[in-house]
């Protein structure tokens, strides 16, 4: 009998150590699987965030698909894919879609992009004006110059067509092709043509097309009057998308519809956080905010 009373003890300790553990436990802030739109501007420094993310969370598993804005955003709209990494937010009427349902929309910028502005080495015109960059998306320019985009969907083209409030484009003046590389070639091999490219791809993709970024150059911008920015020509560097005083500036934004407190909450949180912080100053572009810096003083005796 005493050995029963012993042994029923230990059985049953045994029994609750060997229990399988809940799958409710693997989906968290820092563990589970998040599908994430990525508008494809972005996809470096998004990669370079996960990358670190998951040195500190190896439990948490993240499935991208990369496209072009208007591409990828019906994906998030008809409920396929909560999660999206955009250049702008949703407006009233996309965000219909989830109010209905009662499913609360969270929108956080992590980021400052700019888009820059690329001419050939032999164009002897290094600098642009705003107003002159609009004239050419209206259709009204006379300066003979032309605008080559990555592709008729991309957020980059969306930016100025909202910029100079165009619907349709002009039959000249404006072309598109398939993909940021296309444009750094063609614009490397075209006189008088302008490319349009996201700092960020540039930043991280400009290497890999060395034969042709070494044939190109980036412009120098001046805004419109009144506006910041207006007092000379800037150009896309770190300062000057911190600043704000770059002309083609844009944000970049997590959005997340999840409806739980899962792992794209937890992503959107660590890309606002200090770490998340610090890799959008490691990629060359604008953080969301800055974080102070300590300075101690030590007295001499």
């Amino acid at each position: 009998m005493n050995k029963l009373v012993f042994i029923l003890p230990l059985f049953l300790f045994i029994a609750c150590k060997q229990k399988p553990k809940s799958d409710d436990g693997k989906d968290s802030r820092v563990s589970g699987t998040v599908k994430l739109l990525v508008d494809e501007s972005f996809s470096s420094v998004l990669e370079d965030q996960i990358e670190v993310f998951k040195l500190d969370y190896p439990d948490a598993k993240f499935e991208l698909t990369q496209g072009n804005e208007n591409k990828i955003l019906p994906t998030f709209l008809n409920d396929s894919v909560r999660v999206a990494v955009l250049s702008r937010m949703l407006t009233p009427d996309e965000e219909k879609a989830y109010s209905k349902r009662s499913i609360p929309i969270f929108t956080s910028r992590f980021a400052i992009d700019g888009i820059a502005l690329i001419t050939g080495n032999d164009n002897p015109d290094s600098t642009i004006t705003a107003d002159e960059v609009i004239s050419i998306m209206k259709g009204t320019s006379v300066s003979g110059k032309q605008l080559v985009f990555d592709n008729a969907y991309s957020s980059t083209l969306r930016y100025f067509k909202d910029l100079s409030q165009v619907k349709e484009l002009p039959k000249s003046g404006i072309y598109t092709l398939q993909n940021n590389k296309d444009v750094i070639k063609y614009v490397a091999e075209h006189k008088n043509f302008i490319g349009v490219v996201g700092v960020n791809w540039l930043l991280k993709n400009g290497r890999d097309q060395q034969d042709f970024t070494d044939q190109v150059k980036v412009m120098g911008v001046k805004n419109t009057k009144g506006k910041k920015g207006d007092d000379t020509f800037y150009k896309p560097s770190q300062k000057n998308l911190i600043d704000g005083i770059y002309p083609f500036l844009r944000n970049v934004y997590i959005i997340n519809a999840e409806g739980k407190n899962g792992l794209g909450t937890g992503f959107a949180t660590w890309l606002t956080g200090q770490r998340g912080q610090l890799i959008v100053l490691k990629s060359g572009l604008g953080p969301n905010m800055m974080n102070p810096r300590e300075i101690n003083i030590k007295k001499e005796n």
